[in-house]
């Protein structure tokens, strides 16, 4: 069974950086397509970016590209989102995500995510 563990979600000031971690164990870690996803109060779990497996295919809300980066070390068990140019509206609890096999319509879909880490809570500040 695959675990997920996200790190590094802290208050940060709008305009500045932050980049989150999600450390996997429990399974074949390169197996697996990753994703982040975040949900602020009150509002839905949100797609933000996804990885494949070999690194070869990324994706990104339009919320978040140019400024967001999904990366993944295959070797290390993890995977990464570097936010630059925080806004306040990008505060939220952000997960990681996993599944073996996701369709390209599904990659933005939460419930096709059969695992999931805890979250680790980003708040800007303006």
């Amino acid at each position: 069974q695959l675990q997920l563990e996200e790190s590094g979600g802290r208050l940060v000031q709008a305009g500045g950086s932050l980049r989150l971690s999600c450390a996997a164990s429990g399974g074949t870690f390169s197996s697996y397509i990753m994703g982040w996803f975040r949900q602020a109060p009150g509002k839905e779990r949100e797609f933000v970016a996804a990885i494949s497996r070999s690194v070869s295919i990324i994706y990104y809300a339009d919320a978040v590209k140019g400024r967001f980066t999904i990366s993944r070390d295959n070797r290390q068990n993890t995977v990464y989102l570097q936010m630059d140019s925080l806004k306040p509206e990008d505060a939220a609890a952000y997960y990681c995500a996993a599944d073996r096999i996701l369709s390209s319509a599904n990659i933005y879909r939460a419930l096709a995510y059969d695992f999931w880490g805890q979250g680790t809570q980003v708040t800007v500040s303006s």
